[in-house]
């Protein structure tokens, strides 16, 4: 029993004209034939099988095309210009390999071609690498002579050597007596160090392992300078609490748009303002 009534047929509703309709209709086919004019690529939809249209390539005023002829003879040219791009290529970098699928195909060595520059015979390619070897022996014989801290490796157990630190042109060094005599020295030198650090360093703490060892107190020691007595003291503490406490009150007299902290839960006070 729900009744609505047409809003476009209402008796308020404003009355339509047949020219406006004509003047949508107009504007819709006119997009259309742009659209067909921009976009030629977009297929054409028909249901008019006696619909017919000219070709957009075959028209009047269609940009000249090539041949068939021109078009396989522009082809050609390009693929012997690829074929002799790849000839400069391989003939540039012969090291790059030859790929090929034709097993009855063949082809010339490079290095044995008739245009191959010369090399060195057999003889001179030996004498060439035992000059080279005779160089190497050489330049490790140099290294290890200038460099006798480096270990020496060696695979044959049978193998010996002088002590370089024994031998006949080492250098004199101290004898046992004379390195136990400077270590000696040398420990002295770093206790006395340590006591001297101790010293101009009190307030760096000292560390033990002896739970029996026992020290005086820096503080209390006869050389100690003077300090005030508890007396003055504590006086000096309520003092400059005092000092503290009203420097607090001037200076919330002085800023009172500062916000009042409290920890007392059950604590009131008046707006200042």
């Amino acid at each position: 029993t729900l009744f609505g009534r047409n809003y476009f047929n209402r008796y308020s509703a404003p009355e339509t004209e047949d020219e406006r309709a004509e003047i949508l209709a107009e504007a819709a086919a006119l997009k259309k034939s742009a659209v067909a004019y921009m976009h030629p690529e977009v297929g054409v939809c028909s249901e008019d099988a006696t619909l017919f249209g000219r070709n957009y390539f075959e028209r009047a005023s269609a940009p000249d095309v090539e041949s068939m002829e021109e078009a396989e003879e522009r082809a050609k040219i390009l693929a012997e210009a690829a074929a002799l791009k790849q000839l400069a290529s391989d003939y540039m970098h012969p090291e790059v390999g030859v790929k090929t699928t034709d097993p009855t195909l063949f082809g010339r060595n490079y290095f044995n071609r008739y245009s191959a520059p010369e090399t060195e015979e057999d003889e001179f390619a030996d004498e060439r690498a035992e000059i080279l070897a005779e160089a190497v022996a050489l330049k490790k014989s140099s290294v290890a002579y200038m460099h006798p801290e480096v270990g020496v490796c060696s695979e044959d157990a049978t193998l010996f050597g002088r002590n370089y630190f024994e031998r006949a042109s080492a250098p004199d060094v101290e004898s046992m007596e004379e390195a136990e005599e400077r270590a000696k020295i040398l420990a002295e030198a770093a206790t006395l160090k340590k006591l001297a650090v101790d010293y101009m360093h009190p307030e760096v703490g000292v560390r033990k392992v002896d739970g029996e060892m026992f020290g005086r107190n820096y503080f209390n020691r006869y050389s100690a300078p003077e300090t005030e007595e508890d007396e003055f003291a504590d006086e000096r503490a309520e003092a400059l609490a005092e000092a503290a406490a009203l420097k607090k009150l001037a200076v919330n007299y002085l800023h009172p748009e500062k916000s009042v902290s409290v920890e007392d839960a059950t604590l009131f006070g008046r707006n200042y303002f």
